[in-house]
């Protein structure tokens, strides 16, 4: 009797065919055993190799879906929706468990844990030094965090599915924040687990400066419209205007910022107020958006 699947481990790539090469032998020496956990690589479009290296069978245990254009992160989705597994856990190209203790973690807590929505790994750089996010609490035991690194987490299969999966219209940055959001309005706990270690490479490829001026810009004031009243909401626009400016200023992509500007404003968007205690607990993010304790740096 074929043994049932717990854990399906997805991860994209686009045109990071080294990176995608060390993620998948690294993998096939931590799950060479077993039956219970899967893997499934996307590709968004590369063209440096990447689709013909998947589909040259290699790993017979790897599932592929190479697409034929970049989608951004909503090619995760496509991976996602053949996902056999409990529960997710999603890498990015350049990032792996540190080991199978890490993996046969996720399973366990998520068996025993019912509340548990979300497992926010521990992130750390090749040289084992924590890497230090404002998305995850400064703490060496198991405790509640706001969001998780997209580059390594875990949610369980149909509390994914039910929050709508990635958010397409995102295409890149804060999908995480939109995700995290979506999982706590269904009554579900993010638990960040330092037990749980993800190592991440950091490849600069891909990396461009005008993306991290028009995405963050835009999908942040999209959050904001979608579940913050007037009038936080309008400071945090502002605010958020302004560190978009700072970027842009530093980056030379004027352009970029202005697109950004332009859409996150004028895009339609469903509003969703959050409730009191609900923005409570997204204090942080209300910090991270906010120029007075930007300024300040108060963000405890």
């Amino acid at each position: 009797m074929k043994k049932q699947i717990k854990l399906s481990i997805v991860f994209l790539n686009f045109n990071r065919l080294a990176e995608t090469q060390f993620t998948l032998q690294y993998l096939q020496d931590l799950i060479q055993h077993r039956s219970d956990i899967e893997v499934i690589a996307v590709d968004n479009g590369s063209q440096d190799g990447t689709p013909e290296f998947l589909q040259t069978q290699q790993y017979p245990w790897l599932k592929t879906i190479c697409l034929p254009t970049n989608t951004g992160i909503a090619g995760y989705n496509d991976g996602f929706q053949i996902a056999q597994g409990q529960s997710i856990f999603v890498l990015d190209d350049d990032s792996h468990p540190i080991d199978i203790a890490t993996l046969d973690r996720i399973i366990q807590r998520f068996e025993t844990q019912s509340n548990v929505g979300v497992i926010a790994c521990q992130i750390e750089n090749p040289q084992n030094e924590i890497v230090r996010s404002w998305h995850l609490p400064e703490t060496k035991q198991v405790s509640d965090s706001i969001a998780f690194v997209g580059c390594g987490f875990a949610i369980r299969r149909e509390l994914f599915k039910q929050v709508g999966w990635y958010p397409r219209e995102f295409f890149l940055y804060q999908n995480e924040i939109e995700v995290a959001i979506r999982v706590m309005q269904e009554q579900y706990e993010i638990e960040y687990d330092p037990e749980c270690r993800v190592i991440h490479r950091q490849s600069p490829v891909n990396r461009s400066n005008w993306r991290r001026v028009y995405y963050p810009t835009r999908n942040t004031i999209w959050i904001i419209r979608r579940y913050f009243p007037l009038p936080q909401a309008s400071y945090m626009i502002f605010s958020r205007l302004c560190f978009g400016l700072v970027r842009a200023i530093q980056a030379g992509e004027w352009r970029w910022y202005y697109r950004a500007v332009k859409e996150a404003l004028g895009t339609p968007i469903k509003r969703q107020p959050l409730s009191p205690n609900l923005r409570k607990r997204l204090t942080l993010f209300w910090k991270q958006n906010s120029l007075w304790h930007q300024l300040t740096r108060n963000l405890t």
